[in-house]
Order: C-alpha cells, then sequence, then structure tokens
C-alpha cells in the first residue's frame, strides 16, 4: 500500500518554486498544517513568500502567504 504524501512547495513573489528550504514530507494533510503553522516565520525569513499545499504533487488547496507583520 502507497502512503499519501503531502508537502508544502515554497514560492517567491513572483510565484517560482524556490529548491530552499526544503520541507518534510507527511503522511496526514493536519500533520502538514501544523508543521506550516509552527515554521512559517522561519520560512518567510529565509525568503519564502507564498506556500502550496501538494497531494502526492499535485496541488491541494490554493498558495498561503507568508508574511511577518
Amino acid at each position: 500500500m502507497i502512503r499519501p504524501q503531502w508537502e508544502w512547495a515554497l514560492g517567491d513573489a513572483e510565484g517560482r518554486r524556490l529548491n530552499e528550504p526544503v520541507t518534510p514530507v507527511f503522511t496526514a494533510q493536519y500533520d502538514a498544517e501544523q508543521w506550516l503553522g509552527e515554521h512559517w516565520r522561519a520560512l518567510a525569513e529565509s525568503g519564502a513568500v507564498q506556500a502550496r499545499l501538494l497531494h502526492d504533487g499535485t496541488p491541494a488547496a490554493p498558495a498561503v502567504e507568508l508574511r511577518t507583520p
């Protein structure tokens, strides 16, 4: 049985996918979303402007903007 894979594709201001930082791969959507909630500030500081949740490589939701107040 193949387990589902959830991961975040991080992008710059123009929507281009960033190679760094690399996010973990999760087997549950909840875990992926919780991880982003805990790490979004560090990702934004690393240059990521948006994050798109992928399910088995396919976009599962609209991109989330990573903005610091």
